[in-house]
């Protein structure tokens, strides 16, 4: 039997999928803060549980990709090398040190915050940034560069689930101005989903995952991101992206404040 609740979470994760389908933006940026303020979730249990939900929604974007040949397999890689063992290690040292209650509580709203205020400037912004930080035509950054930027966005992404799609895009876009953008979306994708489930398996460990919230949200989010991309190609991208950052920043300055 549904219960109410389900049907509401339900529905949450179709307007969020929705969104994705319409923008491209979305994931954590969008689903842990309405878990938070809409649904009064714990912010860690609303991380966690949108970590795995990033993971699993992402995962056959994956395979659509890898079949246009979109992904640089080489960046993945690299990113992985540093996002996966600094979202290991941030896990470990919550675990290691018992860090919960209150303090973890403030943490995780805190870096959400942070999170959700840079991903609106860089939906706003990005191709200001892109065009003020442009690299020459044969840049190629080293595989150690890239390492300690997955490291960073490891840790981040396990604390707050946002960053993996919209920061992750924006670096890349940055460090590699000579890949076609459907390449850093592939790429981008392909990197999100293992940095995900990792982090959400960590999560799960710490007992910090809904898995009826999940199982809701997934059902909602589905079929909502193939409708949301139909609509998507008859409205202006940049109008939607606009109210979508404008909504992220004064949502983050909320948390961050």
């Amino acid at each position: 039997m549904v219960s109410p609740l389900d049907l509401l979470y339900i529905l949450a994760g179709a307007v969020v999928g929705f969104i994705i389908g319409l923008t491209g933006v979305g994931g954590g940026s969008l689903m842990t803060p309405l878990l938070v303020l809409g649904f009064n979730v714990q912010p860690a249990i609303a991380v966690g549980t949108d970590l795995l939900y990033a993971a699993i929604t992402k995962a056959s974007g994956v395979w659509s990709h890898q079949k246009l040949k979109n992904i640089n397999w080489q960046i993945v890689k690299n990113l992985s090398l540093g996002s996966i063992p600094g979202s290991i290690i941030c896990i470990y040292v919550i675990k290691r040190f018992e860090i919960s209650g209150e303090v973890f509580e403030h943490l995780i709203s805190i870096t959400l915050g942070f999170m959700l205020i840079l991903t609106s400037v860089v939906i706003l912004f990005k191709e200001t940034i892109s065009n003020r930080f442009k690299k020459p035509a044969g840049y190629s950054p080293s595989p150690l560069i890239i390492i300690s930027l997955g490291v960073i966005l490891g840790v981040l992404v396990t604390l707050s689930s946002v960053g993996a799609g919209a920061i992750g895009g924006a670096i890349l876009l940055l460090l590699y101005p000579t890949l076609r953008t459907r390449t850093i979306v592939g790429t981008d994708i392909a990197h999100a989903v293992p940095l995900t489930a990792v982090a959400g398996l960590g999560h799960l460990q710490l007992g910090n995952i809904d898995l009826s919230l999940l199982v809701s949200l997934i059902i909602g989010s589905l079929p909502a991101i193939y409708f949301g991309t139909i609509v998507g190609e008859k409205i202006p991208e940049k109008t939607l992206k606009y109210i979508v950052a404008s909504i992220l920043l004064v949502i983050g300055i909320k948390f961050a404040i």
